[in-house]
Protein backbone atom coordinates (compact mmCIF):
# COMPACT_ATOMS: atom_id res chain seq x y z
CA UNK A 1 0.00 0.00 0.00
CA UNK A 2 3.08 2.11 0.37
CA UNK A 3 2.58 3.50 -3.69
CA UNK A 4 -1.15 3.94 -3.26
CA UNK A 5 -3.09 7.61 -3.31
CA UNK A 6 -4.10 8.75 0.01
CA UNK A 7 -7.94 8.54 -0.14
CA UNK A 8 -10.71 11.12 0.48
CA UNK A 9 -13.48 8.26 1.49
CA UNK A 10 -16.85 9.88 2.83
CA UNK A 11 -19.71 7.88 4.83
CA UNK A 12 -23.40 9.03 3.91
CA UNK A 13 -26.73 7.94 4.75
CA UNK A 14 -29.90 9.19 6.97
CA UNK A 15 -30.18 8.92 10.42
CA UNK A 16 -30.14 5.65 12.02
CA UNK A 17 -28.34 4.14 8.93
CA UNK A 18 -25.13 3.01 11.01
CA UNK A 19 -22.95 5.22 9.80
CA UNK A 20 -20.76 5.30 13.41
CA UNK A 21 -20.77 1.85 14.06
CA UNK A 22 -19.28 0.87 10.45
CA UNK A 23 -17.01 4.50 10.63
CA UNK A 24 -14.79 2.64 13.25
CA UNK A 25 -14.73 -0.85 11.62
CA UNK A 26 -13.42 0.99 8.25
CA UNK A 27 -10.70 2.58 10.25
CA UNK A 28 -10.02 -0.93 11.56
CA UNK A 29 -9.74 -2.26 8.23
CA UNK A 30 -7.21 0.53 7.83
CA UNK A 31 -5.17 0.10 10.98
CA UNK A 32 -4.79 -3.83 10.01
CA UNK A 33 -3.35 -2.67 6.90
CA UNK A 34 -0.94 0.39 8.44
CA UNK A 35 -2.54 2.81 7.05
CA UNK A 36 -1.92 6.47 7.98
CA UNK A 37 -5.47 8.35 8.03
CA UNK A 38 -7.20 10.85 10.36
CA UNK A 39 -11.12 10.77 10.92
CA UNK A 40 -13.35 13.94 11.04
CA UNK A 41 -17.07 14.97 10.35
CA UNK A 42 -19.17 17.62 8.35
CA UNK A 43 -20.32 19.72 9.48
CA UNK A 44 -17.38 20.85 11.30
CA UNK A 45 -14.32 19.01 11.75
CA UNK A 46 -12.15 22.12 13.14
CA UNK A 47 -12.86 24.02 15.98
CA UNK A 48 -14.08 27.16 14.39
CA UNK A 49 -16.23 24.87 12.21
CA UNK A 50 -17.85 23.03 15.23
CA UNK A 51 -19.03 26.62 16.26
CA UNK A 52 -20.32 26.67 12.95
CA UNK A 53 -22.24 22.70 13.65
CA UNK A 54 -23.41 24.30 16.79
CA UNK A 55 -25.35 26.79 15.03
CA UNK A 56 -26.87 24.53 12.82
CA UNK A 57 -28.14 22.00 15.03
CA UNK A 58 -29.18 24.03 17.82
CA UNK A 59 -32.87 24.11 18.50
CA UNK A 60 -33.14 27.64 19.46
CA UNK A 61 -36.63 29.63 18.87
CA UNK A 62 -35.03 31.15 16.27
CA UNK A 63 -35.02 28.45 13.09
CA UNK A 64 -32.32 29.45 10.34
CA UNK A 65 -33.64 29.56 6.83
CA UNK A 66 -32.92 27.16 4.31
CA UNK A 67 -30.58 29.27 1.96
CA UNK A 68 -29.02 30.28 5.89
CA UNK A 69 -28.53 26.86 6.66
CA UNK A 70 -27.10 26.32 3.17
CA UNK A 71 -24.63 28.70 3.86
CA UNK A 72 -23.46 27.96 6.92
CA UNK A 73 -22.63 24.35 5.73
CA UNK A 74 -20.20 25.49 2.86
CA UNK A 75 -18.79 28.12 5.55
CA UNK A 76 -17.88 24.85 7.62
CA UNK A 77 -17.09 22.80 4.73
CA UNK A 78 -14.70 25.68 3.35
CA UNK A 79 -12.68 26.01 6.84
CA UNK A 80 -12.84 22.43 7.11
CA UNK A 81 -11.38 21.73 3.76
CA UNK A 82 -8.62 23.98 3.59
CA UNK A 83 -7.30 23.44 7.40
CA UNK A 84 -7.93 19.81 7.47
CA UNK A 85 -8.72 17.49 4.37
CA UNK A 86 -6.70 18.61 1.93
CA UNK A 87 -3.66 19.21 4.11
CA UNK A 88 -3.92 15.92 5.22
CA UNK A 89 -4.14 14.26 1.99
CA UNK A 90 -1.14 16.56 1.24
CA UNK A 91 0.45 14.75 3.84
CA UNK A 92 -0.52 11.26 2.16
CA UNK A 93 -2.74 10.85 5.28
CA UNK A 94 -6.50 9.20 4.57
CA UNK A 95 -9.48 10.77 5.68
CA UNK A 96 -12.36 9.16 6.85
CA UNK A 97 -14.75 11.29 6.98
CA UNK A 98 -18.53 11.36 8.11
CA UNK A 99 -20.70 12.94 5.38
CA UNK A 100 -19.65 15.78 3.34
CA UNK A 101 -21.29 17.22 0.27
CA UNK A 102 -23.96 14.33 -0.87
CA UNK A 103 -25.04 15.56 2.22
CA UNK A 104 -25.93 18.99 1.47
CA UNK A 105 -27.59 17.37 -1.92
CA UNK A 106 -29.63 15.23 0.20
CA UNK A 107 -30.51 17.11 3.07
CA UNK A 108 -30.86 20.97 1.67
CA UNK A 109 -31.48 20.03 -2.23
CA UNK A 110 -33.77 16.94 -1.20
CA UNK A 111 -34.75 17.59 2.04
CA UNK A 112 -35.18 21.23 2.04
CA UNK A 113 -35.80 21.81 -1.74
CA UNK A 114 -33.29 24.26 -2.25
CA UNK A 115 -32.23 24.11 -6.07
CA UNK A 116 -29.41 22.07 -7.42
CA UNK A 117 -27.84 24.38 -9.40
CA UNK A 118 -27.00 26.84 -5.61
CA UNK A 119 -25.43 23.83 -4.44
CA UNK A 120 -23.78 23.46 -7.16
CA UNK A 121 -21.65 26.67 -7.42
CA UNK A 122 -21.26 26.60 -3.57
CA UNK A 123 -19.54 22.99 -4.23
CA UNK A 124 -17.29 24.99 -7.59
CA UNK A 125 -16.67 28.06 -5.06
CA UNK A 126 -15.14 25.97 -1.90
CA UNK A 127 -13.90 23.02 -3.38
CA UNK A 128 -13.07 23.26 -7.35
CA UNK A 129 -12.39 20.21 -8.39
CA UNK A 130 -12.24 17.95 -5.09
CA UNK A 131 -14.68 15.27 -4.30
CA UNK A 132 -13.87 12.17 -2.53
CA UNK A 133 -12.63 9.02 -4.00
CA UNK A 134 -15.02 7.15 -2.43
CA UNK A 135 -18.50 7.37 -0.61
CA UNK A 136 -19.81 4.43 1.64
CA UNK A 137 -23.64 5.48 1.45
CA UNK A 138 -25.70 2.47 4.02
CA UNK A 139 -29.31 2.83 2.44
CA UNK A 140 -32.04 1.74 4.53
CA UNK A 141 -35.66 2.88 4.80
CA UNK A 142 -36.10 5.70 6.56
CA UNK A 143 -38.81 4.29 9.44
CA UNK A 144 -35.91 2.06 10.27
CA UNK A 145 -33.51 4.43 10.54
CA UNK A 146 -35.67 6.81 12.49
CA UNK A 147 -36.36 3.85 14.58
CA UNK A 148 -32.71 3.38 15.17
CA UNK A 149 -32.11 7.77 15.73
CA UNK A 150 -35.05 7.47 18.43
CA UNK A 151 -33.51 4.71 20.25
CA UNK A 152 -30.31 6.65 20.50
CA UNK A 153 -32.28 9.56 22.07
CA UNK A 154 -31.06 13.43 22.28
CA UNK A 155 -32.19 14.13 18.37
CA UNK A 156 -30.79 17.69 17.11
CA UNK A 157 -32.61 20.20 15.13
CA UNK A 158 -32.25 18.39 11.69
CA UNK A 159 -32.37 14.57 13.47
CA UNK A 160 -35.97 15.87 14.75
CA UNK A 161 -37.32 16.33 10.92
CA UNK A 162 -40.53 14.74 9.99
CA UNK A 163 -41.00 11.24 8.02
CA UNK A 164 -41.52 13.05 4.85
CA UNK A 165 -38.25 15.07 5.13
CA UNK A 166 -36.30 11.79 5.07
CA UNK A 167 -37.36 9.93 2.74
CA UNK A 168 -36.85 13.37 -0.08
CA UNK A 169 -33.20 12.85 2.08
CA UNK A 170 -33.04 9.04 0.99
CA UNK A 171 -33.97 9.62 -2.35
CA UNK A 172 -31.56 12.61 -3.23
CA UNK A 173 -29.39 10.33 -1.89
CA UNK A 174 -30.05 7.14 -4.33
CA UNK A 175 -30.28 9.17 -6.77
CA UNK A 176 -27.18 10.22 -6.50
CA UNK A 177 -25.61 6.80 -6.21
CA UNK A 178 -27.38 5.82 -9.10
CA UNK A 179 -25.51 8.60 -10.55
CA UNK A 180 -22.29 8.41 -9.46
CA UNK A 181 -22.06 4.29 -9.42
CA UNK A 182 -17.84 4.91 -9.66
CA UNK A 183 -17.64 6.44 -6.19
CA UNK A 184 -20.28 5.76 -4.65
CA UNK A 185 -20.54 2.29 -2.86
CA UNK A 186 -24.32 1.62 -2.02
CA UNK A 187 -24.43 -1.16 1.02
CA UNK A 188 -28.01 -2.17 3.01
CA UNK A 189 -27.96 -0.94 6.18
CA UNK A 190 -30.74 -3.17 6.95
CA UNK A 191 -28.65 -6.25 7.54
CA UNK A 192 -26.96 -7.47 10.81
CA UNK A 193 -24.01 -5.53 11.68
CA UNK A 194 -21.71 -8.11 11.58
CA UNK A 195 -23.44 -9.03 7.88
CA UNK A 196 -22.62 -5.19 6.81
CA UNK A 197 -19.45 -4.46 8.31
CA UNK A 198 -18.37 -7.92 6.33
CA UNK A 199 -19.65 -6.54 2.78
CA UNK A 200 -18.16 -3.28 3.16
CA UNK A 201 -14.51 -4.87 4.31
CA UNK A 202 -15.26 -7.11 1.32
CA UNK A 203 -15.44 -4.35 -1.30
CA UNK A 204 -13.49 -1.94 0.63
CA UNK A 205 -10.26 -4.57 0.28
CA UNK A 206 -10.85 -5.25 -3.23
CA UNK A 207 -11.29 -1.88 -4.01
CA UNK A 208 -8.15 -1.26 -2.76
CA UNK A 209 -5.98 -4.34 -2.93
CA UNK A 210 -6.03 -4.98 0.76
CA UNK A 211 -4.73 -8.07 2.20
CA UNK A 212 -5.59 -7.73 6.07
CA UNK A 213 -8.44 -8.11 7.78
CA UNK A 214 -9.20 -6.76 11.04
CA UNK A 215 -8.12 -8.61 13.93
Amino acid sequence: MKNHKAQFITLEGVEGAGKSTQKQALCQLLDANGIRYIETREPGGTPYAEEIRALLLDSSDEIPQAKTELLLMFAARAQHLETKILPALERDLWVVCDRFTDATYAYQGGGRGLPGGWIQTLEKLVQDERVPDVTLFFDVPVEIGLTRAHRRGNLDRIESEDIEFFERVRRTYQQIATRDSGRVITLDATVDVELLTEEMTSRLMSRWGLKCRPG
